[in-house]
């Protein structure tokens, strides 16, 4: 969908210095957990745009995006986001990405940081499709903790790290060998790199997870 303009139906506190926000979607726009937007504002006077995925299981009604904040590293396009309130107007665009959920029947999904935004979308859309679920996160400061709490209840797998922690026992625990395991990674560059580590550790093979590097 080309830039298109939306409301904000809401915003809430999704962990400390994080925020998730509603937006209402609009005729046309589909997308699948896993998928991401570009947002676009105009701040300062000048046009910027920021991708963000998509951390709702489904975009029926609205969709939700995930940001955490820095409070060492404030920006304007920080600021402006953080100053959106419901019934405010936002232009986006999308979606965008490749590697997302198809309907496998178990996902493993491992995160780092905002990672953790299309890590409980796609084990919650898994699990509601009646597929099976496991998450591995890893980040010193947790988002949607509640979340996971509902999705671990649920039946899945979840492993939660501190920035310390190896990846690779919580990995080779999550990962079951079944034929239809889909691998997902999402989070900045080191954590793949960490990842792909303990998944090649664990017997699985790490080229053929999807993955989405943050920067």
């Amino acid at each position: 969908m080309d830039a298109t303009e939306t409301t904000v139906a809401a915003v809430r506190e999704a962990g400390e210095d994080a925020l998730a926000f509603d937006l209402e979607t609009p005729g046309g726009f589909e997308a699948e957990p896993g998928q991401f937007v570009k947002i676009t504002a105009t701040v300062d006077g000048e046009t910027e745009s920021r991708f963000y995925t998509i951390s709702s299981p489904t975009t029926v009604g609205t969709f939700e995006f995930t940001v955490g904040f820095d409070p060492d590293q404030a920006g304007a396009f920080s600021d402006y986001l953080r100053e959106l309130k419901p019934g405010d107007a936002v232009t986006f665009s999308g979606p965008f990405g490749s590697n997302y959920y198809e309907g496998e029947s178990r996902v493993v999904v491992v995160a780092g940081g905002p990672g953790i935004g299309p890590a409980v979308a796609i084990a919650e859309r898994a699990l509601e499709d009646g597929n099976e679920a496991a998450v591995v996160y890893r980040d010193d400061a947790p988002i949607h903790e509640d979340r996971l709490a509902d999705i671990a209840a649920a039946g899945a797998d979840v492993f939660l790290l501190n920035e310390t922690e190896p990846l690779t026992d919580a990995v080779g625990a999550a990962l079951s060998g079944a034929e239809a395991e889909q691998v997902f990674v999402y989070g900045f560059a080191d954590f793949l790199d960490d990842a792909e580590t303990a998944i090649e550790a664990a017997g699985g093979d790490p080229d053929a997870a999807k993955t989405e590097n943050f920067g």
